[in-house]
């Protein structure tokens, strides 16, 4: 068979994957724990319907299925003595979710299984749906993935949720109601990871273009910002002699806002605003906000932080408030691997598609597992940006485009494994 009728062969049969894949999206859509809406969270009930749902479609596609401790699902196509190339993603949701998030790329995982028949690779295919990259449940993301490399530990295991159970005891709880559940760790045969996103922005769109290559995440910080004043009445307090500590919060973002504009390519985001004592007719005594802060260089990041923290402190002093600002959360930013990132981008290429090379500002797996094992990423293009939304969508055609894209990846990643070999058996 030649190049030309192979490659067209394959194009179909990703139309078809593609297919099937947005069906499966939609069925799992349906699968929550908040009737009227997607939401799906760390080791509740909804994730281990996904789990009953699409372990079936896994094993007719010839996978070794299992749940690992940490509440993740692992599809393993092929020796489990030969070497590993990783495909995955979460399958959990923020609240009031959209149908993509997360999940197509996990269902990609499965799809290029399918679609590559019975192709024999130099190497075994493990999917893996993790259990929480958004922090839903308890602040914190990347649970799911944090537990597969082994950094599920110290402070993260004491996050609790909103019913005070922790991360430790949540887990302890999971694995006693669950004995065949296997260790959560990563296979010392794992040579690559492939994520596949919607990617969360407009970029993709303005350019026309169905896919980009990831090939660099953004650093993350988190922090907690309190302003403390003086309760009052609303109606007996004059307003030159008032402490409102909502006042100054909001003197305090719109201040961060303009300071974040100087720092290029930077974002900011205060996302949560507590206020207490709640009441319409009292001055706020304390109000709590968060904070997040992205760049894709860490100097700079942190140097924002820390301009966006003499802010809340100058602010304070201004207002004769007092303030307490602090990081709970912290992530490096990560290159991908140089080798991964070229092979996606010729995968693209050997399709007949342009791309583009990008940073994600958007935090996902890939982060954590970078630094493990040697790992690349694509965006597919969302339409108008929508994400994290029940808007949020992704069209069939760039879904077909990506497994197209997909299938080229596992031919250019054998021959990469090969050469490999090859070297060391020199």
């Amino acid at each position: 068979m030649s190049a030309a009728v192979t490659d067209t062969a394959r194009a179909g049969a990703a139309r078809v994957a593609a297919t099937r894949l947005m069906e499966r999206c939609r069925a799992l859509a349906k699968i929550t724990e908040a009737p009227g809406q997607i939401l799906r969270t760390f080791l509740s009930p909804a994730m281990d319907d996904v789990h009953r749902t699409m372990g079936p479609w896994m094993e007719a596609a010839g996978m070794v299925v299992a749940i690992d401790r940490a509440g993740n699902l692992r599809g393993l196509y092929g020796r489990a003595d030969a070497p590993r190339l990783l495909i995955g993603s979460h399958l959990d949701t923020v609240p009031n979710a959209g149908a993509y998030d997360g999940v197509l790329g996990v269902l990609m995982g499965l799809a290029l299984v399918e679609a590559s028949g019975e192709q024999n690779y130099p190497f075994a295919i493990e999917v893996l749906g993790f259990s929480d990259e958004e922090g839903t449940r308890f602040g914190a993301p990347f649970l799911g993935s944090r537990a597969v490399v082994g950094e599920l530990e110290g402070g993260l295991l004491e996050c609790v949720d909103s019913d005070g159970v922790s991360v430790a005891q949540a887990l302890r709880q999971y694995a006693t109601q669950r004995p065949d559940a296997v260790e959560a760790k990563l296979s010392d045969r794992a040579d690559a990871y492939l994520e596949f996103h919607i990617e969360q922005g407009p970029v993709l769109e303005s350019r026309n273009l169905a896919l980009g290559i990831v090939e660099g995440l953004a650093g993350q910080s988190r922090c907690n910002v309190e302003f403390r004043g003086v309760a009052g009445h609303a109606g007996t307090n004059p307003m030159k002699m008032r402490k409102d500590a909502l006042a100054a919060a909001a003197d305090w973002m719109t201040g961060a806002e303009a300071i974040t504009k100087r720092f290029e390519n930077a974002v900011a985001t205060v996302g949560q605003i507590a206020a207490e004592p709640g009441g319409v007719n009292v001055i706020p005594g304390v109000v709590r906000c968060s904070l997040d802060v992205r760049h894709a260089e860490d100097g700079v990041r942190t140097a924002l932080v820390q301009a966006i923290f003499d802010e809340a402190r100058a602010v304070a002093m201004r207002r004769g408030l007092r303030v307490e600002a602090g990081q709970y959360h912290e992530h490096p930013a990560v290159r991908l691997a140089v080798e991964l990132v070229a092979l996606a981008e010729r995968a693209v290429r050997n399709t007949g598609q342009a791309t583009i090379r990008m940073t994600s500002g958007a935090g996902h797996d890939a982060m954590v597992i970078a630094p493990h094992v040697p790992s690349a990423m694509v965006f597919l293009r969302n339409p108008g940006g929508i994400s994290h939304h029940p808007d949020e969508s992704v069209a069939k055609e760039d879904v077909a485009a990506a497994i197209h894209m997909g299938l080229c990846f596992l031919d250019e990643f054998a021959a990469h494994e090969s050469e490999r070999g090859d070297k060391k058996r020199a």
